[in-house]
Order: C-alpha cells, then sequence, then structure tokens
C-alpha cells in the first residue's frame, strides 16, 4: 500500500492520470460510439394542407377552373446510396397544395451520429470513398438536424428555394465533414 501512496504522490503521474481523463472524456464527446447501437424511428405523414382558398371563377363551358391539388406533387425523386454508413431509403420533393416545398426521406435506414443534417446539394453523387466528402464543396441548403436514423420524416424547405440549382440529398455528418449517403434527384424542374 505504501508503494501506491508513494506513486500518487508523485506530480508527473498525477498530470498523465488527469491528461488521460480528459482525453477519454473529450473523445467520447466528440465521437459518441454510443451512436452507432441506437435507433430513433420517426413516421411522419406525408405532407398535406388544405388547397388555398380563392374566389369563385365564373365558369363557361369551354374551360374549367384550374384547382390546386389537395395532394402534394412530387418535383424530384432519388434513391439513397451507402457512402461512410450502410444507408438506404427514397428521397422526394414534394409540393405541397399550399405551394411549399418539403424534402422527404421514405423508408430511410442509415447510423445514428453526432451533428447529422439532410443536406440539399448541387455536388454530383459518386458511390465509395470517392463521394464521402464532396457536399460541402459546393452549394448546398442544410434542410435541418436529422430527426431519426429510421422511417419517414419531411424537412420543410424555405420559402423561395429554387430548385433548379440542386443536384442531390445527402444525410451530412457536420462534425466529421462526411456523408452517410446520399440520392441523385432526377425529374427537378428546370
Amino acid at each position: 500500500m505504501t508503494r501506491t501512496r508513494r506513486l500518487l504522490t508523485r506530480p508527473w503521474l498525477i498530470g498523465v492520470l488527469v491528461t488521460g481523463l480528459v482525453a477519454v472524456t473529450a473523445g467520447l464527446y466528440w465521437f459518441q460510439p454510443w451512436q452507432l447501437w441506437v435507433d430513433e424511428t420517426v413516421q411522419e405523414s406525408l405532407p398535406s394542407a388544405e388547397p388555398v382558398s380563392r374566389p369563385p371563377v365564373p365558369v363557361s363551358k369551354s374551360s374549367a377552373p384550374a384547382v390546386p391539388p389537395s395532394v402534394p406533387v412530387v418535383l424530384a425523386t432519388g434513391t439513397l446510396i451507402s457512402h461512410e454508413h450502410q444507408t438506404s431509403g427514397t428521397v422526394r420533393v414534394l409540393r405541397a397544395a399550399d405551394g411549399s416545398l418539403v424534402l422527404r426521406l421514405e423508408d430511410l435506414a442509415t447510423s445514428s451520429g453526432p451533428d447529422v443534417h439532410v443536406w440539399l446539394t448541387d455536388a454530383p453523387v459518386k458511390p465509395g470513398k470517392d463521394g464521402w466528402d464532396v457536399f460541402d464543396d459546393g452549394k448546398y441548403l442544410d434542410a435541418g438536424e436529422l430527426k431519426g436514423n429510421k422511417g419517414n420524416q419531411n424537412y420543410p424547405l424555405p420559402t423561395g428555394t429554387d430548385l433548379a440549382g440542386y443536384t442531390s440529398v445527402s444525410i451530412w455528418c457536420d462534425r466529421f465533414d462526411v456523408s452517410f449517403g446520399a440520392a441523385e434527384l432526377t425529374g427537378r424542374p428546370a
């Protein structure tokens, strides 16, 4: 017991122990390894809104008034591929009945992680490691923090978002600047 007590009274040993404790604590905070075993499922309904009410328009036999759709219109779609983490699901960009834009993830399955966001980007989707870090090189719009790593989720896009400048969606880990998975968008309006 005297040998242990003698070692603990040495300043350099206490410094090593404190430094080691600080390093382990910082590593746990930064990497959050427990996230690899945590699943959070989010099941949001398809976005809907009541059609915008308009004043009655006289109807002639030659033309019928245009009625806004009560269900969202699909503007673009894509299938998620894996990058840093195994990722699958589909992406749809929708225009709701009220005219708002929503980015929707369906049947999402990916890993949890610290500081993971959903990005609309102008980057090309590349398979494998070549596609891991390209999404922050150009233009991107952060649609919000990932709500859960599984399920169906809606991310409202800001009013005035011009979809013509975006070609892909990435599940992006902002802390480590890496894509968990991404989808190339097809059917985008010009």
